[in-house]
């Protein structure tokens, strides 16, 4: 591959993981019923409506679930995938194996933005613990429905809260899994964004 491919890929994978980031965040803080109002849930919306507005018409929500976005991921990262191996010369691929990559890909994101987020609130609990900033608040909010049921569970150690610890082992433990499932799925993990 020259290097005009290289940068070419480099561009299609980043700015395709980008967005598909987005839609994936939009999913999870509508599962979370955070803030619509924060300025950055603001920004996601707005970047994600006009692809969303006609999939939601034919395509209804399942509980907290919303179907559509979750059908927009899959698409995204589809095409990423897609454009990407079209760029190594393979050509059009059959969409079912492209398909099972790319639910594997936005699992494997999922995981990762619950790792990392959890990572910067354990970091700013202890540099900023009160801070108003919208970004702290939004990412506290997406991850409440992930540690309430690790909380109820483990208590507090003399006000010391350890849940995040059993938290990181459950996403680590899944990561694996994961990674086994793609690998046996054959996913090529420099293609795939999110594994």
């Amino acid at each position: 591959m020259n290097t005009v491919n290289q940068a070419a890929l480099f561009l299609v994978q980043s700015i395709g993981t980008f967005y598909l980031m987005l839609v994936v965040l939009r999913l999870l803080l509508q599962f979370a019923r955070a803030d619509f109002y924060n300025p950055i849930t603001q920004f996601i919306v707005k970047a994600t409506h006009p692809p969303l507005a006609p999939l939601r018409r034919v395509i209804p929500p399942l509980g907290r679930i919303d179907m559509a976005t979750v059908v927009l991921a899959l698409l995204v990262q589809w095409l990423v995938i897609q454009i990407s191996l079209t760029m190594f010369g393979n050509g059009f691929v059959n969409p079912l194996p492209l398909l099972s990559w790319a639910a594997v890909g936005i699992i494997g994101l999922i995981l990762k933005i619950y790792l990392y987020g959890l990572l910067a609130v354990i970091i700013l609990s202890w540099v900023a613990p009160h801070s108003p900033h919208p970004a702290v608040m939004l990412v506290r909010q997406l991850l409440e429905p992930v540690s309430e049921p690790f909380r109820r569970i483990i208590p507090a150690i003399g006000g010391l809260d350890l849940s995040p610890i059993f938290i990181f082992l459950v996403i680590n433990v899944l990561q694996i899994f994961l990674y086994g499932i793609a690998s046996s799925l054959n996913a090529p993990g420099q293609i795939v964004p999110g594994l």
